[in-house]
């Protein structure tokens, strides 16, 4: 390989075993044929188009491929795709409805919790799950939920103070806990 990158044969090789997963992925069941090697994060951009989830450093230092995976959040780029087999994932395309952002995503809107947004997914599902678990965490209990995130533009300081909005919006609306 001469280049980042290199377009890959569409065409499987007959010789490769592949496997079939089945996974609920933002509510929705969806099914694929793959190589057991394929890591969830390149099933969920490559395979299924939902190009939310970003891949940074390939080793769960960054955490921008971080899904929630059961609820919890994981680092999609180091997990095989066949282990989602049966299994529920939301990336950060799953958190809105088609009509209103999740207040998270409000937060980071509004707080200006973001900048040029290649960390902003892993951080929301990160803060999501923080707040389905915890609905009124600490500025502490924020920035340990988001330790495993890594940003590269910001302070981190508006970002926190978009998961606090997000958690004060959701206690306000009755929503706060709730796993939407």
């Amino acid at each position: 390989m001469t280049s980042l990158f290199e377009e890959v044969p569409t065409s499987v090789d007959a010789d490769v075993p592949t496997t079939r997963v089945e996974l609920k992925l933002n509510g929705e069941t969806r099914a694929a044929q793959i190589e057991p090697r394929l890591l969830l994060a390149h099933l969920i951009r490559n395979g299924f188009q939902l190009t939310g989830t970003h891949t940074g450093c390939d080793t769960t230092n960054c955490g921008a491929c971080t899904v929630l995976f059961d609820g919890q959040p994981v680092k999609s780029c180091t997990m095989f795709a066949v282990q989602a087999n049966g299994h529920e994932v939301t990336t950060v395309e799953g958190m809105a409805t088609a009509s209103e952002l999740h207040p998270v995503q409000e937060g980071f809107k509004d707080e200006h919790g973001l900048q040029c947004g290649f960390c902003t997914p892993g951080m929301m599902l990160s803060a999501k799950a923080l707040l389905d678990e915890n609905p009124n965490p600490t500025e502490d209990e924020v920035r340990w939920a988001l330790s495993g995130n890594l940003c590269r533009c910001t302070g981190y300081q508006n970002i926190v103070k978009a998961v606090l909005w997000a958690a004060e919006k959701m206690r306000q609306d009755g929503s706060a806990g709730d796993e939407a």
